[in-house]
């Protein structure tokens, strides 16, 4: 029913910054989130806000360089990305949930198809 579709992925070089944008078919109340998959491995938890700006972070690796926000009059949440490594490199998948903050995937709903980061050393 709610579609997510994200943008901004692109090839970068370490220390390098993206702003990646999720935008929403509708937006309501829903917990936003960003996951990513890099090659190999699972889907990995990056960040989620709540409707009125509650965040949480995966804080060791991305904390202080990542932020997450949302606009909701554009219906479109944000991941700001800095300082980007090459252990960054993955697919980037945009998320919501009507529930409380949680880095479970399992809890989310609606999945957008994903947008490539590739950050080179």
């Amino acid at each position: 029913q709610v579609q997510l579709v994200e943008s901004g992925g692109a090839l970068v070089q370490a220390g390098g910054s993206l702003r990646l944008s999720c935008a929403a078919s509708e937006f309501r109340t829903y917990t936003m989130s960003w996951f990513r998959r890099a090659p190999g491995k699972d889907r990995e938890f990056v960040a989620a806000i709540t409707w009125s700006g509650g965040r949480i972070y995966d804080t060791d690796s991305v904390k202080g360089r990542f932020t997450i926000s949302r606009d909701n009059a554009k219906k479109t949440v944000y991941l700001q990305m800095n300082d980007l490594k090459p252990e960054d490199t993955a697919v980037y998948y945009c998320a919501a949930a009507d529930g409380l903050l949680s880095r479970d995937p399992g809890k989310y709903d609606y999945w957008g198809q994903g947008t490539q980061v590739t950050v080179s050393s």
